[in-house]
C-alpha cells in the first residue's frame, strides 16, 4: 500500500529550528547529526477533528528517548508543543493529519561521530502533512516474515525511538519483493517482535496476545490498546509468540499512530482466520475513547 502525494501537501509550512519556512526551504545542515549518522529521535503523530492524539505521551516518549540519548539540553517540551501548534495553525490543519516530530542531536562544529562535536542544542522539526491512516482498515493488509530481526537491547533498545530505522527498511524492502503490505519481524530467538513500522497482536478464545515490548517498539496506540482490553474486560496477554502461534490465530491485527488498529488477513500466503470479533469491536472502541485522549489546537 504505498501512500500516494496529497496536493495539499505541496505549498506547507515545515517548522525547522525555530521558525516556519515553505516545504521547498525546509533544510538541516550537512553537519546536523540526522545527516551525519542518524542521531536523531522521532515521533508520528496524529490529528483529529478532536485534537492532537495522546500529546503527552508522545512528548514523554521523545524527552525519554533524547535522555537516553544523552542530548544535550534536554528538549524543553513546552517549546515543543508550542511549535506542533504554531505548525498546524499555520497550514489550517485540525484534522486528517501526521505530524512527523524529529529532534536531532544537532549541528556538529565539524564531521564526526562524537557527540561532543555537537556544540549548538538540538534541531527540531515539525512535518505536520494531511495524511489519512496509511492502511485500509477494512480490508486489512497482507504481511511476509523477514530474515532481518529486530533489534535486541543487546543491540540497540527499542525504549529509544531514534532515528536509526536501517534494519526495519531492509525488512520493508524484503516485504516490497514478495508482494506484501509490511515485514513482520522475528527477534533473536525466532518470535514474533513487530511488522517494520506497527505492533502486532493476535486473538485466541477471545484471548488478546501480543509479544512483551523488548525487542518491539512500546507503541503509544500499543499501550492505549492494552489499556482497551482491560477497561472493556478483554482478557490481555504479553507473552511470546511463535509464527505457529500467528498462522492458527483466529484473529490478528496491528498498531500503530500510522494505521490505528488494521486487520492483517494474510501472513506468508497463508490465509487468517476472517472471524474478526474482537478486532472489530476494538476498532471501535478505539475510536470512541479518541476523543478523550486528544489535547485540542485553539
Amino acid at each position: 500500500m504505498l501512500q500516494k502525494f496529497d496536493e495539499r501537501n505541496k505549498d506547507i509550512l515545515v517548522f525547522v529550528k525555530d521558525k516556519l519556512v515553505p516545504r521547498g526551504e525546509a533544510k538541516i545542515s550537512v553537519f546536523d547529526s540526522a545527516v551525519q549518522g542518524g542521531d536523531a529521535v522521532w515521533e508520528g503523530i496524529r490529528v483529529y477533528p478532536e485534537g492532537v492524539f495522546l500529546l503527552d505521551r508522545h512528548l514523554q516518549r521523545l524527552y525519554d528517548s533524547a535522555k537516553a540519548m544523552a542530548f544535550d539540553p534536554l528538549p524543553d517540551l513546552s517549546f515543543i508543543k508550542e511549535s506542533l501548534f504554531e505548525t498546524l495553525k499555520a497550514n489550517k490543519m485540525d484534522r486528517d493529519t501526521h505530524v512527523r516530530l524529529t529532534l536531532t542531536r544537532g549541528e556538529k562544529i565539524t564531521s564526526g561521530m562524537d557527540p561532543r562535536l555537537n556544540q549548538f542544542g538540538p534541531t527540531l522539526i515539525v512535518l505536520a502533512e494531511w495524511k489519512p491512516p496509511v492502511y485500509d482498515n477494512a480490508s486489512g493488509i497482507r504481511v511476509f516474515t523477514s530474515t532481518i530481526r529486530r533489534n535486541s537491547p543487546n543491540h540497540l533498545d527499542s525504549k529509544i525511538h531514534h532515528n536509526n530505522l536501517i534494519n526495519n527498511i531492509l525488512a520493508k524492502i524484503q516485504a516490497n519483493v514478495a508482494g506484501a503490505d509490511a515485514a513482520l519481524m522475528l527477534d533473536v530467538h525466532g518470535f514474533a517482535s513487530e511488522l517494520n513500522g506497527t505492533n502486532i497482536f493476535m486473538v485466541r478464545n477471545q484471548t488478546v496476545f501480543t509479544p512483551h515490548a523488548d525487542a518491539c517498539l512500546p507503541g503509544i496506540t500499543r499501550g492505549l490498546v492494552l489499556e482497551i482490553c482491560r477497561d472493556q474486560n478483554i482478557p490481555v496477554i504479553e507473552k511470546n509468540i511463535s509464527l505457529t502461534e500467528l498462522y492458527t490465530a483466529e484473529e490478528v491485527f496491528c498498531t500503530g499512530s500510522m494505521g490505528e488498529i488494521t486487520p492483517i488477513v494474510q501472513i506468508d500466503g497463508r490465509e487468517i482466520a476472517s472471524n474478526s470479533t474482537t478486532t472489530a469491536r476494538l476498532q471501535k472502541v478505539f475510536h470512541e475513547y479518541i476523543a478523550n485522549y486528544c489535547t485540542s489546537i485553539t
